[in-house]
């Protein structure tokens, strides 16, 4: 704990981007909770506000205060007293708004991605007590590169490839270098799914539900697997990434260092696929397709609208990366804070997913039954790849 939170007995002052996103909002829940005599400031685009409101009014605990303005605009859109207010009194940061759609053009990606970025740090440095800066990255900073990948590991020479991942590392960099004057520390989980108990989350993206397409599309046979399968999928829930961020936030331990929020045993795809097809009572057929033949496959007028969101992921299905995560286990140790394995909370996930499915369908034929919804557009619910948004 810093000399400014020993000092305020405990309570401190948080400052937080990509509210009111998925994990934005989880995270004012659980600082809310953990220290009901802090103060949340929670920065909001215009459009959204009515949303945060709403939200806002129900956290018990800490107050929150909402700030309308863009990270990407000088002083972040505030107004000179908001501004003033936040250096003299933020303690803890926790920048998670970003752009993550795979098809977004750069110029877009970078403004929101890394220049958003340079102005949060900025402000960072004009907070006379700050105690830790906590940015959201991604695991996918990683690129293209195969193998084991360390925490500790940014620039390697790997190729990008899409804006996401190429404006993801670019931003990290800059906070990288920032760690030499401010106590910063980076999370970058992995594909971030449902919560590990109800199974609930905003919008269906990315290789995980991918998988739920593959298996629970109209077609009376489900589809094959794209690629071999044998690549490890990983993936988190939404309640372990955010417990994770609390307990790391507050241990001295982690400032200047990078997290691996991920799970250290994976599955298979193949695996993944074949428990998700057992969960529907399928059976996924024998044979493989390559990435290519899937996206094509993708593109048939029965499945094209259905899989707009997630034809972008296969090309994650059979990457060959693998995410060491000693520092988050090493840290994590002996707090109860640990990564659930997919099998024991896969049930929760296609039962919610179905249900939204069903609900979906039934509310009007016209809808994208997996589509993601209305949500906000700067906010980085899963540092994960995912489009459409």
């Amino acid at each position: 704990m810093s000399e400014t939170r020993k000092k305020a007995g405990g309570a401190g002052t948080y400052f937080l981007t990509g509210y009111p996103g998925f994990i934005g909002k989880r995270l004012v829940e659980h600082i809310a909770r953990e220290d009901p005599k802090g103060h949340i400031y929670a920065l909001v685009q215009p459009k959204h506000l009515k949303e945060a409101q709403q939200h806002a009014a129900k956290v018990k605990g800490a107050p929150v205060e909402l700030l309308t303005g863009d990270v990407v605009d000088m002083h972040l859109g505030l107004s000179g007293e908001e501004y003033q207010r936040l250096c003299e009194r933020v303690t803890d940061i926790f920048h998670l708004a970003a752009v993550a759609q795979l098809g977004v053009p750069k110029d877009t990606a970078w403004r929101v991605n890394v220049d958003g970025t340079r102005n949060m740090l900025e402000l960072a440095r004009d907070c006379a007590h700050l105690a830790r800066f906590n940015y959201f990255s991604t695991c996918y900073v990683s690129g293209d590169r195969v193998g084991v990948i360390a925490e500790d590991e940014l620039d390697r020479g790997q190729g990008f490839r899409n804006a996401y991942e190429e404006t993801k590392f670019q931003a990290e960099r800059l906070v990288q270098r920032a760690g030499a004057n401010l106590p910063i520390t980076v999370f970058r989980p992995s594909s971030v799914v449902g919560d590990s108990r109800t199974g609930e989350i905003d919008r269906f993206e990315g290789p995980y539900y991918l998988g739920i397409l593959l298996v629970t599309s109209p077609l009376v046979v489900p589809l094959p697997l794209p690629g071999n399968g044998v690549a490890p999928l990983n993936v988190v829930p939404v309640d372990y990434v955010v417990d994770a961020v609390l307990r790391l936030s507050k241990d001295p331990r982690a400032a200047g260092r990078t997290f691996h929020l991920v799970d250290p045993n994976p599955m298979s795809a193949r695996r993944v696929y074949e428990l998700i097809a057992e969960k529907s009572n399928k059976k996924l057929p024998r044979f493989n397709l390559s990435a290519r033949a899937a996206d094509v496959m993708l593109r048939l007028p029965v499945l094209e609208k259905l899989a707009r969101p997630q034809r972008a992921a296969i090309s994650y299905v059979n990457h060959l990366a693998i995410y060491n995560c000693h520092n988050t286990l090493e840290l994590l140790d002996g707090t109860g804070v640990r990564c659930p394995p997919l099998s024991s909370y896969l049930d929760q996930l296609v039962a919610y997913v179905r249900e939204q499915y069903r609900k979906r369908r039934e509310g009007s034929e016209e809808d994208d039954p997996l589509d993601h919804g209305p949500s906000p557009e700067r906010e980085e619910t899963d540092a994960s790849p995912r489009q459409g948004r």
